[in-house]
Order: structure tokens, then sequence, then C-alpha cells
């Protein structure tokens, strides 16, 4: 595979994956909070959530091929710079994060919105708002590294 394809099916994943984030957390959950009373709200950010979260495991594999892609056709880790290396730590740590968002929270999530536990839902939600604004962060300043990495 060419290395201009692995840079574009790269960027599209880390897009999805960060935009993703940034629309939950900044759009649709402040404006769900205004308008929706917590049944509908939790239920809808249950299944919005169960859909995004199929699309960021499908970005994850995609961003670590690509990524490991590329790294050998450029030569190995040992030939990139510091930037491309500051990229795959803080995509393992994003990654164990949304690892922990999945198993925990989101599974307690959907289990308190089936059984209309909606205190326990709003903690669930609490939870991935926080590890989400988390792994946001973590994933603006991957992109900028990215898109800037070695001219710093």
């Amino acid at each position: 595979m060419s290395i201009a394809i692995l840079i574009v099916l790269h960027l599209l994943a880390a897009l999805i994956w960060v935009g993703g984030m940034f629309f939950a957390h900044s759009a649709l959950r402040p404006t769900a909070a205004e308008v929706l009373q917590p049944p509908e709200r939790l239920t809808l950010l249950c299944g919005v959530f169960k859909r995004f979260f199929i699309w960021v495991k499908a970005s994850i594999v995609v961003l670590f091929l690509t990524g490991f892609g590329l790294i050998s056709l450029m030569g190995a880790q040992a030939k990139l710079g510091g930037h491309v290396h500051a990229m795959l730590f803080i995509a393992v740590i994003m990654t164990i994060i949304f690892g922990y968002i999945y198993a925990s929270p989101f599974k307690k999530l959907k289990a308190a919105v089936a059984d209309k536990q909606w205190p326990l839902g709003a903690q669930a939600l609490g939870k991935i708002r926080a590890l989400m604004l988390t792994n946001l962060v973590l994933g603006l300043i991957t992109v900028a590294i990215g898109a800037g990495g070695r001219y710093f």
C-alpha cells in the first residue's frame, strides 16, 4: 500500500474519533442536557455512544495498522522523529482510556438505561464525559503533533 493511502486512511480515522468526541462533548451532550429530561437524555446518549463506539473501535484498528504501516515504510522507529513516538505513546493511552470507557462506565450506562435506573445512568454518563474529555484533549494534542511535529 502506498504512503499516500496510508496517510489518508490514518487521518480519516483520527478525524472520525477526535471529531466525534468533540461533537459529543461540546455540542450533543450540552444540548441534550438543556432540552431533555434524564430518561430521554440518557437513552439518547446511550444510543449515540453505542453507534459511535463502533466507529471508534474501527478507527483504532485503522490508526494502529496505518501507523505501523507508515513506520515500516519510513524506516522503522529508530529513524523517526520524536513526534512519531509521542503520537504512538498518546495513542496507546487513548486506546486504554477508551477500552476502560467501553468496558466499565458505558456497560453501566447501558444496564442503567435498560433497567430505567436514571441516577446510576447519570453517574456512568458523568464518568464517560470526564474520560472522553481527557481523550479529546489527548486527541487534539496528537493531531497537533501529527500536523506540525516535525517542524517543532
